[in-house]
């Protein structure tokens, strides 16, 4: 398995400073960048949209992985796209039509993800695997940050793991990650971690990465 990448979740970080943050993240040696959209419908909670992650594309040039937790997504793909996305990531809870919805984010000329919360199978993925780079595995309920890691989506991560093959799609967890929790995620078998409070909850933004890798 290749090393484990760390995405910090700007969701934890400081609003006022969000582009000296996402610099500071970068610097302190993140993998990717964690972007949460969330639009007080499909989650009970509102964040950011298109207009603030092409104010943060500048400061960083690493991956910018945009998880939309919004309903309906079809009609803001491209926005977000457009806005300087890398990896856009939609909820198979939140569209009727997911193989539709795929396509229409890979039509924008990014890196396609589906997001499952806790209690969706796997298998629901079975028919569309073919067009994806990236499951995220949530391991928390989406909305808010700083929630307690939820160990049964662990056997998830498995069955995901046996169902992708050998295709070239990474497996990515959210929600309760930290020292304690990492380990029996990158052993069930997650490509991608997504840390908000374990990253930036305290000042030593680099020793709080370095203590999320294997």
């Amino acid at each position: 398995m290749a090393e484990l990448l760390v995405a910090p979740s700007i969701l934890s970080a400081d609003f006022a400073r969000l582009g000296q943050e996402v610099a500071a993240v970068t610097e302190a040696g993140a993998d990717w960048i964690h972007v949460d959209v969330m639009d007080g419908h499909f989650v009970p909670n509102l964040t950011l949209g298109p207009v603030v992650v092409a104010a943060l594309r500048p400061h960083t040039e690493l991956t910018l992985d945009v998880h939309l937790m919004i309903e309906p997504v079809d009609p803001y793909v491209a926005a977000f796209a457009e806005a300087g996305a890398d990896i856009i990531t939609v909820h198979a809870e939140a569209t009727r039509h997911l193989d539709r919805t795929l396509q229409c984010v890979r039509d924008a000329g990014v890196r396609v993800g589906v997001a499952l919360n806790p209690a969706t199978p796997p298998e629901v993925l079975g028919y569309v695997l073919d067009r994806l780079d990236l499951v995220l595995v949530m391991s928390v309920n989406p909305g808010f940050g700083g929630q307690r890691f939820i160990p049964a989506v662990l056997d998830k991560v498995v069955r995901l793991r046996e169902m992708i093959g050998d295709r070239p799609i990474s497996i990515e967890m959210d929600g309760g990650l930290n020292p304690d929790t990492i380990g029996a995620a990158v052993g069930a078998g997650i490509d991608v971690a997504v840390a908000g409070s374990a990253v930036f909850g305290t000042p030593d933004y680099a020793a709080n990465i370095a203590a999320l890798r294997p």
